[in-house]
């Protein structure tokens, strides 16, 4: 599974990062999460500049994508340009956006008429852009899922290991980066947002709770 993990200038760390660090848990199943970028090196909402693994374009490929947020996604929302290069296929990929990425995915047409999640700051936007915000860390629509609030980013990335492998390999990619003696809590917690949004078939994969 090769995930995009959409990275622009002004983003949010916790975001690009929480999100590929557990997706990158499964790298022995053949996982990697990659940091996909429009420019060569993209600078955080703190000053942090990173070199971009992918390109923009390699999300047309990818398996999975996230979509991040930053400080500069209204503007970016805002360029056609930019938005031209994102091309994305629901049909064939899991799609995921965090925060203020919600409003990019809505500007690409791939909300529609479907209340989504995001965080308070872009709440008015994405709701000026036609969606309804649901007051949740958390929502999925068949391969398209949203994320609202920084540390929700361990809902998608979750989400995306329950859909492309199963719900123990998710259970246990959050157990290990979870705080010690809150492990069974965090995994609990994850479990009880993200299996109502995952197929019969998937959610019969589950053999119980991750070892306390």
């Amino acid at each position: 599974m090769q995930v995009a993990v959409l990275t622009f200038d002004g983003f949010n760390e916790l975001d690009s990062f929480i999100a590929a660090a557990i997706l990158n848990r499964l790298k022995g199943k053949g996982w990697k999460a990659h940091i996909t970028a429009p420019s060569a090196e993209v600078t955080s909402m703190n000053g942090v500049t990173v070199r971009r693994q992918r390109p923009l374009e390699f999300a047309a490929e990818a398996d999975a994508v996230i979509i991040g947020s930053g400080v500069k996604t209204r503007e970016l929302a805002a360029d056609a340009a930019l938005l031209s290069r994102i091309r994305l296929d629901p049909n064939r990929q899991l799609i995921g956006a965090q925060c203020s990425g919600t409003l990019l995915l809505a500007k690409l047409g791939l909300i529609g008429g479907l209340p989504a999640c995001t965080d308070l700051t872009t709440k008015p936007w994405v709701i000026e852009a036609g969606v309804t915000v649901l007051d949740a860390p958390f929502v999925a629509h068949g391969n398209v899922a949203t994320a609202g609030g920084c540390l929700s980013s361990q809902y998608l990335a979750g989400w995306m290991i329950a859909r492309g492998a199963s719900l123990k390999d998710m259970q246990d990619a959050l157990h290990y980066v979870a705080p010690v003696g809150e492990k069974s809590e965090y995994v609990d917690r994850a479990t009880t947002a993200i299996l109502p949004f995952i197929a019969p078939v998937e959610a019969a994969r589950a053999v119980g709770k991750a070892p306390g």
